[in-house]
């Protein structure tokens, strides 16, 4: 089951992604997502490339998408492993 995403998380991921240099970024995500899960990164391209769409955008709403996620388990595991 996936970690809900809160408004605090999309509001800190988006101004990331967008408050800074985007193309750059998505980049990164390019790099990160081909050494943590080398399949998806396969998966977001042939989605990209079937699609008649923009393929920077398509892979940009994945890379967004999979961000999200990625900080919001991080942040249900620090609160579910929180301790005084």
């Amino acid at each position: 089951m996936l970690s809900v995403i809160s408004e605090e998380t999309v509001k800190t991921v988006m101004d990331e992604i967008f408050s800074g240099d985007m193309p750059a970024w998505r980049k990164k995500m390019i790099h990160h997502i081909k050494d943590e899960n080398p399949e998806l990164n396969s998966a977001i391209i042939e989605a990209s490339n079937r699609s008649e769409l923009d393929p920077k955008a398509i892979a940009l709403g994945a890379y967004i998408a999979y961000s999200l996620i990625e900080v919001s388990e991080k942040e249900t595991g620090e609160v579910l492993n929180y301790k005084e």
